[in-house]
């Protein structure tokens, strides 16, 4: 009981991941789901030109957009899926306690971190929160991180280096 009060209490910079893979707000749909293929991320932030954070794409949220006629896809943008979604966020130097609560109130999963000046710090999930109760370290990656192998979509081409098959 006394690690779970020290956990809660802990900056939610301390138990986040830094953001590795983000979209941009005017990329398409398609972009956003090869992106989310290719990282093996449940989600990612949106961030603005300006390096803000605009919301958190979930991937059912983009997979239920990729139900549409693929033609179409080409021309929804991602923003047009955070629409209607006022984003909750949290800032690196509130506590875990704090985002526990904005997660059981927004029902999420995870949260975009911001940090002074509303840029994106990383993202908060409840994995992470739940390997802190365990005495786990925050994980870090590193900046060269490679996303995992994944599915390459039709019409994209497949990374470099990638040693699959594309979809027909």
């Amino acid at each position: 009981m006394e690690q779970q009060q020290e956990v809660l209490a802990r900056t939610v910079g301390a138990v986040m991941r830094p953001a590795v893979v983000t979209v941009d707000v005017g990329e398409t749909v398609l972009v956003a789901w090869e992106l989310l293929q290719r990282s093996g991320s449940r989600h990612f932030p949106v961030v603005r030109p300006d390096g803000r954070c605009a919301g958190l794409l979930e991937r059912a949220d983009v997979a239920i957009a990729c139900g549409a006629p693929a033609v179409s896809l080409s021309e929804v943008r991602v923003d047009e899926l955070l629409r209607g979604h006022g984003p909750a966020l949290v800032h690196v130097e509130q506590t875990v306690r704090h985002a526990v609560d904005l997660m059981a109130y927004t029902e999420s999963d995870a949260l975009p971190v911001l940090a002074e000046g509303g840029r994106l710090a990383g993202v908060l999930t409840a994995a992470d929160i739940v390997a802190a109760l365990a005495g786990h370290s925050a994980r870090k990656k590193s900046a060269d991180h490679r996303p995992q192998a994944g599915t390459v979509l039709p019409g994209l081409p497949p990374r470099r280096g990638y040693r699959g098959a594309a979809v027909p």
